[in-house]
């Protein structure tokens, strides 16, 4: 048994995984080190906004204001008790033989003897023409501005994209008296009823986001077609689409939100040894685990980051990424057996929910030769077609001629396009064009932040 005092056990993510294994930890006597990006814990389901901040928990999240309010009061109970450390306002960059290289005023290392990473999730996003312009968001920015500070990101918005976040901000934006002038789902309703069976696995949750889009009225469209978005030397000015019954519209706008559901953010999982595996059902890379969460060499992930379970998956993945570290130091572990079966539910509602609203595969493929799929390095689709024909279909070899993923993001937004698209060139699976390779720093870094190192 490993001694509880000299056991440094370091989570990287303060959102509903990290905090409840966190509090499990504390439980069997240990001091985590809880390392966020956010200065206030909550991750970004349950991001909090900046003290003296007027609108209430209800207001920012809904149905789920007490479980938020919950999670913060413990975490803040816990930090102030000095039972656990919390380096707020941070960034995990690199990772290397049990040490991480942390981002704050400077770049410290903090090593570990156990590493939980509750890395959550970013939006999904699918390009569309035009997306590169001014004034074109993620449903995740746009749910950050409101929640963080109150304000909605355009005077006339449209949302597109697919899947429950879709919905849900633009519930919360039209709530907040933001002028929402069209929801756009490319999912069409035959589709969503498809995933009926996994849905009812949360009979609650289902009605909840049905009354969410009910808020909507004719503002939400399934079944739509994406075409173009119009934009003029401010930014976007219009998004052209077609509707269900294949008429042509176009719809005027300062803003556009998009997101088809969510990517894990598995940056650091990559560059701490994890292996990875292609899963069919979200049609990305994702860290291999057991179903404690353990993914060897010390390492254990939980949360939306491994496992694209929402808030109440995430809080169980902490709790048994938390029981497994203590089981493997040889300490008794908690009951697990009512998370577990708990945790079978979630996945099948996952599993509807992806079949429900789907990835748009086939519109990725379709994309025009002068589309952008990379943002951060202008790279067209017609480019990245072409260096499949000169390199072959394997990713890291079309990122090294077309530089797509090389960006600012690492292709945390790029990949997954540029996976399909490569796809289609080479006539191959998605699990056979791989993954770019992960590389430190994982967020960008000043250089005089390194020059204080040491």
């Amino acid at each position: 048994m490993s001694d509880v005092a000299s056991t440094r056990i370091v989570i990287v993510g303060a959102g509903p995984a990290g905090i409840r294994a966190a509090a499990t930890l504390v439980d069997a006597g240990f001091h985590p080190i809880v390392i966020d990006e956010g200065q206030r814990a909550g991750g970004q389901i349950y991001r909090r906004p900046p003290a003296g901040f007027t609108r209430t928990p209800q207001q920012l999240y809904g149905s789920e204001a007490a479980k938020a309010r919950a999670l913060h009061s413990l975490f803040d109970r816990l930090a102030e008790e000095r039972r656990l450390t919390h380096c707020a306002g941070t960034s995990v960059i690199a990772a290397h033989e049990g040490r991480l290289h942390v981002l704050g005023e400077g770049v410290q290392v903090i090593g570990y003897d156990r590493l939980i990473l509750a890395t959550g999730a970013s939006d999904r996003v699918a390009p569309v023409p035009g997306w590169q312009n001014a004034g074109v968001y993620s449903l995740g920015a746009a749910q950050i501005a409101l929640k963080a500070q109150g304000v909605a990101l355009g005077r006339r918005i449209v949302l597109v994209g697919s899947g429950p976040l879709l919905t849900l901000v633009g519930a919360q934006l039209v709530k907040a008296g933001a002028d929402v002038v069209a929801v756009l789902d490319t999912s069409p309703w035959r589709q969503q009823m498809r995933g009926f069976w996994g849905l009812s696995a949360r009979p609650i949750v289902a009605l909840r986001g049905l009354a969410l889009r009910t808020r909507l009225g004719g503002r939400y469209h399934a079944g739509v077609r994406l075409g173009r978005i119009e934009a003029d030397g401010q930014g976007a000015t219009a998004l052209r689409w077609r509707d269900a019954g294949d008429r042509e519209r176009v719809t005027a706008c300062d803003m556009i939100g998009m997101g088809w559901h969510l990517r894990a953010e598995t940056h650091l999982a990559d560059i701490a040894g994890c292996a990875f595996t292609y899963d069919e059902q979200w049609r990305q890379w994702l860290p291999k685990i057991d179903e404690m969460g353990r993914a060897g060499n010390g390492v254990y992930l939980a949360g939306d980051g491994v496992r694209l379970l929402g808030a109440d998956g995430a809080e169980i993945a902490g709790r048994l990424a938390a029981a497994a570290c203590l089981a493997d130091l040889g300490h008794p572990m908690p009951s697990v057996g009512a998370d577990l079966l708990k945790l079978k539910r979630l996945k099948r509602f996952a599993r509807g929910l992806a079949i429900a609203f789907p990835w748009p595969e086939a519109k990725a493929r379709a994309l025009p030769d002068d589309a952008i799929v990379c943002r951060c390095e202008n790279v067209t689709a017609g480019s990245i077609r072409e260096s499949v024909e000169h390199g072959g279909g394997e990713a890291n070899r079309v990122k090294s001629l077309s530089r797509v993923g090389m960006g600012r993001c690492q292709g945390r937004y790029c990949l997954l396009a540029a996976v399909e698209v490569i796809t289609a060139r080479a006539g191959c699976a998605p699990k056979d064009v791989g993954r770019f390779r992960g590389q430190a720093p994982v967020r960008p870094a000043p250089v005089g932040a390194f020059l204080q190192e040491g």
